[in-house]
């Protein structure tokens, strides 16, 4: 199933370990797109979009779920849907929604992000997320309106935050009366490192987003779950974003691929991952905290100030291998469908050569 399926960057001789969102679908997603039954979702008639939806609420153990286009219009729908003008989100500092979001809550819906310090491990103090749950009498304040968590954490390495603390800031969630919703992105890589069915993760939140694209390898989209009400509620707001679509099915189509055939490959990504970091750590000039490479991403930080990430990484492009930087000295390298153990070998080698270079 997975032979011969590189990315485009890998067809040119390049490793691209730039993100997983470069991954390109499989044969089998390609088969399911030309033959995909079609209809006009906005009416809800498109079959493959309505199979998608009903098969990613199931999973991921929500009553019902929503396609969408991408991961940020998800995250948005849910935050719009959740929270009303002048409600602060509740959420951490290294987040994708507070990060990389373009602020959209605040653009677009008049919420007010209320950003609290991550951990390196991705969490937020359980005392800090409390004592910002908890509503004030005070008119000078704005009312809390919802909590956000993001898992696995992007920034922070794609670390896997823990069923306890999952369970642990729902309570607080609960205990104020907000909901909580999860950017989970790649929550499907956080079940696989954990070892246990995505469930156990999600019943510990409101509301989740998760991408088809990245690990699962999907060409395009995303999933909101969550109660029926809510994800009626998410429906209005992609419309009022312009993301209610028409014969979608043509790329719901790699998405019920993507749920049925590909998460068990993301074990794959993970080992390679491993054997990078530790092939890195091998590597003088370079910081890599290994305890923190638990899923797909490996972030390492250039130890020589003289050497510049752009400098690294234009040398790495030299010799075939695509690495992103993260600010400072930091760099991001990402494992995913289309890289295999003998890509990584030949990374970690450039990684050599750059360095002596």
């Amino acid at each position: 199933m997975y032979e011969d399926m590189a990315g485009a960057a890998a067809r040119r001789g390049m490793i691209d370990l730039r993100s997983d969102t470069v991954t390109l679908p499989s044969p089998a997603m390609r088969e399911a797109i030309s033959a995909a039954e079609l209809g006009d979702d906005v009416y809800g008639e498109d079959p493959t979009v309505n199979r998608l939806e009903e098969l990613a609420a199931e999973l991921i153990g929500k009553e019902a779920a929503v396609l969408v286009p991408t991961g940020t219009m998800g995250n948005l729908s849910a935050v719009l849907a959740h929270g009303g003008r002048g409600d602060r989100v509740i959420l951490g500092d290294e987040c994708h929604i507070y990060r990389y979001e373009a602020g959209g809550a605040s653009a677009l819906g008049g919420l007010i992000y209320h950003a609290l310090p991550n951990g390196a491990d991705g969490t937020i103090d359980l005392d800090q997320l409390r004592a910002a749950a908890a509503a004030s009498d005070d008119p000078h304040q704005s009312p809390p309106g919802l909590i956000c968590l993001e898992n696995t954490h992007n920034r922070c390495g794609g670390v896997v935050l823990p069923l306890s603390y999952m369970a642990a800031a729902h309570a607080i969630a609960q205990e104020h009366g907000l909901p909580l919703h999860l950017d989970g992105a790649r929550v499907f890589n956080a079940a696989v490192a954990l070892g246990v069915d995505v469930r156990e993760i999600t019943r510990h939140v409101d509301s989740v987003q998760f991408c088809l694209s990245k690990g699962l390898s999907a060409p395009v989209g995303s999933m909101v779950a969550g109660t029926r009400p809510f994800i009626a509620r998410v429906r209005r707001m992609r419309k009022i974003l312009g993301g209610s679509m028409r014969q979608a099915g043509v790329f719901a189509a790699a998405g019920v691929v993507a749920l049925s055939e590909m998460v068990g490959r993301l074990a794959d990504d993970h080992a390679n991952a491993r054997q990078l970091a530790a092939g890195l750590a091998a590597i003088p000039g370079l910081d890599i905290d290994l305890s923190r490479v638990q899923t797909n991403i490996v972030r390492f930080e250039l130890r020589d100030e003289r050497l510049s990430v752009a400098d690294l990484t234009g040398r790495l492009r030299e010799r075939g291998v695509l690495v992103g930087g993260m600010g400072g000295q930091t760099i991001r390298a990402v494992t995913h469908y289309g890289i295999e153990a003998a890509d990584i070998d030949r990374a970690v080698q450039a990684v050599r050569e750059a360095l002596a270079g």
